[in-house]
């Protein structure tokens, strides 16, 4: 079982787009959204979904009104100014509570305790192209590392127990926690990026933190003729580093077209120069 992991720097480089056209022109895989932040893979893929999960998150600090004097120790010794006055009592903001227990431990009416957050989930379902599994990170919540790893352990089984082939990655961009459990295992990377000064920064900074698994990424080039000398650049350091260059693709108003439409651009505009690249880049990552 093969797993290919699709990459930025940063977002708005086009790599949904490119996951979306690799699972159109994919004949057995397994497609996994693992940009729990900002999953946007399932809004062209549209998946049925079968199974939804719960992924339990970070625990919060939650009082107990019954108990809660309103003495304020606990405000007096939250770091995280998770705690404050509100129309009279003291309440414990979700959103900038920590987790840290603190609050808990010194209410001398035990008037605090800890919850699980549990606005975090995950899914399964089906695709036209095949499963999928992608899953939604809670408001403020953290753990996205965690989370991916759950969704890629889903798609291995899930892959296993269909006997396919690949699974697809869309992963995060940047070089954060969820970024490198998108990476962690895979047989293959495809870094997308684009001709400006903010995508050769970040290109290299993703070629450093691939290399610490010991892959070389493949490096897709978008909207090259944008910035033709910027292009140029990342010519040379691609070149200069040993990083294949498997395809410029041009700027082409179909790519957001088809995402306004919910399909990838090889259904969109299959007999097209865009659609033509995309395929060939595609037997690239796979030869």
């Amino acid at each position: 079982m093969q797993q290919i992991t699709v990459i930025s720097g940063k977002g708005g480089t086009g790599k949904t787009t490119f996951t979306a056209a690799f699972s159109s022109l994919a004949r057995n895989a397994v497609f996994a959204d693992c940009d729990v932040d900002a999953a946007n893979l399932y809004l062209v893929l549209r998946p049925g979904n079968y199974r939804e999960e719960v992924f339990p998150g970070a625990q919060k600090a939650v009082i107990d009104y019954d108990k809660c004097t309103n003495c304020g120790i606990c405000q007096d010794v939250c770091r995280f100014d998770a705690i404050g006055w509100k129309k009279g009592r003291i309440e414990i903001s979700e959103f900038a509570c920590d987790g840290c227990e603190l609050c808990m431990h010194v209410c001398p009416f035990g008037a605090i305790t800890m919850e699980q957050s549990r606005d975090s989930k995950w899914f399964i379902g089906n695709t036209r192209f095949g499963p999928m599994v992608h899953a939604k990170l809670g408001i403020a919540e953290d753990l996205s590392g965690k989370l991916v790893t759950v969704v890629r352990e889903e798609a291995k089984k899930l892959a296993e127990k269909e006997s396919r082939q690949q699974i697809i990655i869309d992963g995060p961009p940047g070089i954060g926690c969820p970024v490198i459990a998108s990476v962690t295992g895979t047989d293959k990377v495809v870094a997308i990026t684009e001709p400006s000064q903010s995508g050769l920064h970040d290109l290299k900074r993703v070629t450093q933190m691939v290399g610490h698994f010991d892959l070389v990424p493949y490096v897709v080039i978008n909207k090259f003729d944008i910035n033709m000398s910027m292009t140029r650049e990342i010519e040379n350091y691609c070149h200069h580093y040993g990083l294949p260059v498997i395809g410029e693709v041009p700027f082409d108003r179909s790519m957001v077209e088809a995402m306004v439409e919910q399909k990838s651009v090889i259904e969109y505009v299959p007999s097209s120069k865009i659609s033509k690249l995309l395929t060939n880049i595609w037997i690239s990552i796979n030869d």
